[in-house]
């Protein structure tokens, strides 16, 4: 990305993005909410355009393509929603396979073979018959990840893949994406808020507030950082350059009598 901008209507929510992926990393976008991450996952899919700046996938520039440009492009992405978006009426099996049917024109036997390959990565092999509402969250959130990796994509993307997972789960979904990363040898982007277990699987982190990249770096060189912000949210404190209080009369002006 390259000076990005984007605006919903009169609202600017990116204000000259900057920000690289190369090849075999993985990297968190991190920032609070409403800054701006998710609209990034949605410029490099095509889903909307810059206002202003490039956004370059594989050398070529995602604003200027036509419809069939970017359907091409897409199908070399893979996408692992938030909570994972299952098709609810589809089985296991039918979820990872929907990708293969959709865009190949590949044989039935191997089309087979493919998602039991994709469920075995994923350790749910098992799981091929049972439909989502049997799953677990952990489990759905597997499940989607062999669909978002169904056709060997050469990037990844990834929008709070940890939210409301319990602690081994978490574990088990950073592991896999580090692990599916370096053996398909693609890149991953991943908007999270989970300090800890991005900083154990990422090779770059870029912080997002306002609009704009605010700090990046590796995962010790964030530990380290003593940037207000950095160390405000990587350590969770409630008050920073993020203020606790939304501004508001001072509270003794408000109370009866007006005096402290």
């Amino acid at each position: 990305m390259r000076d990005v901008r984007f605006a919903y209507g009169e609202r600017e929510v990116l204000r000259g993005i900057d920000l690289t992926v190369r090849r075999g990393q993985v990297v968190a976008i991190m920032g609070g909410s409403g800054c701006g991450k998710t609209t990034l996952l949605r410029l490099i899919g095509g889903q909307i355009r810059a206002s202003s700046g490039r956004v370059e996938v594989d050398g070529r520039d995602v604003g200027e393509m036509g419809a069939d440009a970017l359907y091409a492009m897409r199908r070399r992405m893979g996408m692992l929603f938030q909570f994972g978006a299952l098709f609810t009426d589809m089985s296991v099996f039918d979820n990872v396979a929907f990708p293969l049917r959709e865009h190949t024109d590949l044989p039935a036997s191997l089309v087979r073979d493919l998602v039991l390959m994709k469920l075995q990565a994923v350790g749910l092999r098992g799981a091929a018959a049972l439909m989502p509402a049997e799953l677990s969250g952990g489990m759905a959130r597997r499940v989607a990840l062999a669909r978002a990796v169904a056709l060997d994509p050469m990037l990844v993307l990834y929008d709070e893949p940890f939210a409301g997972l319990d602690p081994i789960s978490l574990g088990i979904i950073g592991q896999l994406i580090r692990r599916l990363n370096d053996a398909l040898g693609a890149s991953t982007i991943m908007v999270t808020h989970d300090v800890h277990e991005s900083l154990e699987i990422v090779d770059y982190v870029y912080f997002v507030s306002e609009g704009r990249i605010v700090a990046q770096g590796t995962p010790d060189e964030i530990r380290a950082s003593s940037d207000p912000f950095v160390h405000q949210f990587v350590h969770a404190e409630a008050d920073g350059p993020v203020p606790f209080h939304y501004p508001a009369a001072p509270m003794a002006s408000l109370l009866e009598g007006g005096g402290a």
